[in-house]
Formats: C-alpha cells, structure tokens, sequence
C-alpha cells in the first residue's frame, strides 16, 4: 500500500527528493527479498497452521493495522481545500485518540504480520518499523 497505492493518491505538493526516492525504493526491494524469502526457503509451519489462533490474531492485527492506515492517510489528504495552506489537526478515525493515527496503523500491521509469520524477519522488520515510524509519530505530535 505504502509504496504502490499510496503515492498515486497523494496530491500534487512538495517534490520527493530523487535520493529519499532510491533509498526507499532499496529498503523495499531488500525488505521484500528478505521476507519473500524467510517465509518461502526458511520458515517451516505445522499442519494446520492457518487455523492456529498466533496466525488468527497476527492476521487480524494486520488487517485491523492496514485498515487504521489506510483510513487515517484518507483523513491527512483531505485535510485541506485545494490551494489552502497552513497546519491543520486532523480530527475522526484513530485521530481522536493517537495523534499519528497513520503511524499507529502501519506499526500494527507489522507487528500482526510479524506474528502471523513467527519469523525473525519479520519480528525484526516490525522493530525497525517501531523504530522509525515511532520517532517520526513523535515529531509529528511535537
């Protein structure tokens, strides 16, 4: 959603730096690789797996998680009017009790991605989620 979706429904505002544009697009080609490939040469799961209530709830956290960011991303873009300038506070949604709602969201569906996997990778990829998105939430509410 992040990299593929998201960017096509953004308006027209400041331009992406060409470098911010490669090193993104690297961190998700080497994050993609690394966890296409845990889940498909490394990670082994019992029968029945799908059913197991660690796989349930990571799923759900995911689905709650990308749900929250994708609703919380429709709140931020339509904050202003076309032409209008200026800081805004973004009310409804998640807004009303985190004020990176979108952040919050995204960092659930890492975590419930990481628990539906149960693999290191995707634990540690949830932890450097935390980790980023978590300070830029901070600066945001500063």
């Amino acid at each position: 959603y992040r990299a593929l979706i998201f960017p096509l429904l953004i308006r027209a505002g400041k331009p992406t730096p060409f470098f911010t544009f490669v090193l993104a697009l690297l961190f998700c080609v080497f994050n993609g690789y690394l966890q296409g490939r845990s889940l498909t040469a490394y990670a082994a799961y019992p029968p029945g797996w799908l059913g197991d209530s660690r796989f349930i709830t990571g799923f759900l956290g995911w689905l709650i998680g990308m749900a929250i960011n994708i609703h919380s991303d429709h709140i931020l873009r339509n904050l202003r009017k076309p032409g209008e300038t200026g800081y805004k506070i973004p009310r409804g949604g998640m807004f009303e009790y985190v004020s990176g709602a979108n952040f919050f969201g995204e960092i659930l569906e890492w975590f419930g991605f990481a628990l539906a996997c149960c693999t290191i990778e995707s634990f540690a990829f949830a932890l450097c989620s935390l980790f980023i998105l978590g300070s830029r939430a901070r600066q945001h509410h500063k």
